[in-house]
């Protein structure tokens, strides 16, 4: 039986969302991968319990996450059910939709009929009555943008969400959504997109400088870039690795030629500044005031004590910063 470590908060770090009330842990966790129909239950449980034990509050989910979509969702909200209960109040449970989820014209994008009735689906295979935050999972240059803000207004106000995000969006949408938002007062705190030493992709769209003057706060996931800021592929492509067991986000190509090079010259201020790289991936993204949380995807429990040693070191130089700007290219 699950029994939660009483001193679970003191080796987290609590960042404030944007300029909202809301806390959330510098490191959160992730249930893209590994939580879904052939992920091992037993791990999934070790995993949370692991995660709980050291502070992470926040789960971040996807209708979509699995594979099948809405596996994910099915086996966290058994975890909670079976072991979490009493600790609802203790944690932030995130989910989105905007993605393909159902075959049909109704079951993609942002409109405000799948937004809705996606949230529906997912809080009856979480078992909730509401989540923390819901997502809009990525911009709908189709769907008018009043539609899709004003699903996420309904949301909010029938209680099945207490705040809202917006993912994968650019800066320029953004500050259109925002505007929307604001006026109808709704409790838009938090952006969610895809950034790491590797991929500068927010500072090139104007994300990251919109997000950080409206006081909006960014939460990144792939903050090790599909496993390449790690040592995994130093000495080959193991056969449990992602690029040979799904595919789907990383392939063997990403992994060699210059790319590989600058990474191991990454690893090499990594080790001077006594850190894995793994853990200097993390700790550079935290440096940074604009981010609030980022988002670790795990296979094993070892794996989230490995990520939170980031939290111990996160100033740099200047010149470990510069140095590391021009790796990323």
């Amino acid at each position: 039986m699950y029994t939660a470590n009483e001193k679970r908060y003191d080796s987290m770090k609590y960042n404030r969302c944007g300029e909202s009330g809301l806390l959330l842990p510098a490191i959160s966790l992730g249930l893209w991968h590994n939580f879904g129909d052939k992920g091992n239950y037993a791990n999934m449980e070790q995993m949370c319990f692991t995660a709980f034990n050291n502070g992470i509050t926040h789960f971040d989910l996807a209708n979509n996450y699995g594979p099948k979509g809405g596996s994910a969702e099915i086996n966290f909200g058994r975890i909670l059910k079976e072991h979490f209960s009493a600790y609802r109040d203790e944690l932030i449970i995130s989910t989105k939709a905007g993605y393909q989820m159902w075959d049909g014209p109704y079951g993609d994008h942002g409109s405000r009929k799948y937004l809705i009735a996606s949230l529906d689906q997912s809080l009856k295979r979480l078992g909730l009555d509401y989540v923390d935050i819901f997502y809009h999972h990525r911009m709908d240059p189709d769907t008018p943008l009043e539609e899709t803000m004003g699903a996420l207004e309904q949301i909010v106000r029938s209680g099945k969400a207490l705040y809202v995000g917006l993912s994968n969006y650019d800066g320029p949408t953004l500050e259109k959504a925002e505007a929307i938002l604001r006026d109808r007062h709704v409790p838009f705190i938090i952006d969610q997109n895809c950034y790491n030493i590797l991929d500068r992709t927010i500072e090139k769209n104007g994300l990251k400088e919109t997000s950080a003057r409206l006081g909006k706060g960014i939460i990144c996931f792939s903050p090790l870039a599909q496993g390449m800021l790690t040592d995994r592929y130093f000495n080959g492509i193991p056969a449990d690795s992602r690029i040979r067991t799904d595919g789907r986000f990383l392939r063997e190509d990403q992994v060699s030629g210059d790319k590989l090079v600058n990474i191991r010259k990454l690893n090499d201020i990594a080790q001077n500044r006594g850190q894995t790289l793994a853990e200097m991936a993390l700790a550079w993204l935290l440096h940074d005031d604009a981010i609030t949380s980022v988002i670790i995807g795990v296979s094993k429990p070892e794996q989230i004590l490995d990520n939170i040693k980031a939290i111990e070191n996160t100033s740099f130089t200047a010149d470990e910063l510069a140095e590391i700007d021009r790796l990323s290219i």
